[in-house]
């Protein structure tokens, strides 16, 4: 049984890996589909034909759904998205509990739903995540601004993304730094309302020791 006992309003940091470390995303439309989950699944509205909707988006680089479903949403929303970052073999979010149980649930819906969609795909059996889903709970300001950065540093690890962050289409971080491409589905104003801006944001998290081994007690608190 999971030790960490989810509290309404608390803020965690999640983290789940592939069997085996594998890669599980491989090109846009992969990517698009998990995103889709992430932003979408904030709630339990049902959707119809999500490959439409992945295809749409690495069409047209936005998602073709509708004003009231969105309101419908955020109305119902289990979890609230803060920042996120998806990895070749892995992902990072940074969500709020809004109702009892919320992220729990959340969980079980996004990685249910890729599993089943990459298996598809692949023509694979078996579990695609190493086990449960990893999360810590943010206690301090200080560990929730290292966070933030701390998961959009994270492309650093991929060669052709390293110092070239900001660009990186598949985190949250050109949303904070630059223009919310989400509206209300992405709520950062849990860290982004300490800056006056959000260049002094970027600024940030560039200067940041996050992701540099053995840079800070902080770091422990983290999920590699």
């Amino acid at each position: 049984m999971r030790k960490l006992q989810f509290e309404l309003g608390g803020y965690y940091h999640i983290c789940n890996r592939s069997n085996g470390k594998q890669k599980i995303f491989f090109e846009p439309t992969d990517y698009a589909r998990f995103l889709f989950s992430i932003l979408f699944c904030q709630a339990t509205v049902p959707f119809f034909n999500a490959r439409r909707q992945t295809s749409y988006f690495v069409r047209h680089s936005v998602f073709n759904i509708p004003k009231t479903i969105i309101e419908e949403i955020l109305a119902r929303r289990k979890v609230e998205l803060n920042s996120f970052a998806i990895m070749p073999n892995h992902f990072h979010l940074l969500v709020q509990e809004k109702q009892a149980g919320g992220v729990s649930a959340y969980l079980q819906r996004i990685q249910n739903s890729y599993a089943k969609y990459f298996n598809t795909k692949h023509e694979q059996t078996g579990h695609l995540f190493q086990g449960p889903f990893r999360a810590v709970s943010v206690k301090t300001d200080e560990q929730l601004m290292y966070l933030s950065a701390y998961i959009h540093r994270n492309p650093r690890g991929i060669r052709e993304w390293k110092d070239r962050e900001l660009k990186y289409p598949w985190s949250s971080y050109q949303d904070c730094a630059q223009q919310n491409r989400w509206g209300k589905l992405l709520r950062p104003g849990i860290f982004l309302d300490q800056f006056s801006e959000p260049e002094s944001y970027k600024n940030f998290v560039e200067t940041s020791t996050a992701k540099l081994k053995n840079n800070s007690p902080i770091q422990n608190l983290l999920l590699e």
